[in-house]
């Protein structure tokens, strides 16, 4: 599970993928604030596979630098499967990169609600050549560990739609 390998294993292990399969990476964060931008390059060589990350925080940045539509936003929040999917596209589209991931989510310890708790994470995963993926996850504990669960499972997805 990607839970047995630290972060940083995983980014060298999506290093040597991209690298093999001649492919770029870029990212689209909201909770993890850059953190998956952060693991990948922190590997030497990274420039040759990671394009660019967008940190889209707050809503309006979702709007402005990937051009997710307000009113989707609205209607069906920040943290959702159709938000985190259509991120994933404008990363690639928006870029030089041929996959990306894009995550968002509650990492706390406020803002859960009963339908969208404390520790619900979003994350689409999208290769320009194969298609995409993307799920809603429940991760438990404190905002660091929140985080780090999502930011392990980013990488983890990317390794596998290479």
């Amino acid at each position: 599970m990607f839970t047995e390998k630290t972060v940083q294993e995983l980014a060298q292990v999506l290093g040597e993928k991209l690298t093999q399969a001649g492919l770029v990476v870029a990212t689209a964060e909201s909770c993890t604030g850059g953190g998956v931008a952060y693991a990948i390059t922190e590997i030497s060589g990274s420039s040759q596979w990671f394009d660019r990350s967008f940190i889209t925080y707050s809503n309006g940045a979702k709007t402005q630098m990937l051009g997710i539509d307000d009113a989707l936003i609205q209607q069906f929040g920040a943290v959702s499967e159709e938000v985190v999917e259509l991120m994933a596209l404008a990363a690639v589209k928006n870029s030089d990169a041929d996959i990306s991931v894009a995550i968002s989510g509650i990492a706390g310890p406020e803002g859960g609600t009963l339908e969208k708790p404390v520790g619900t994470v979003c994350i689409s995963w999208y290769n320009a050549h194969s298609g995409s993926k993307t799920a809603s996850y429940l991760f438990v504990g404190d905002r660091s560990d929140v985080r780090t669960q999502a930011i392990r499972l980013a990488l983890f997805g990317l390794i596998e739609i290479i």
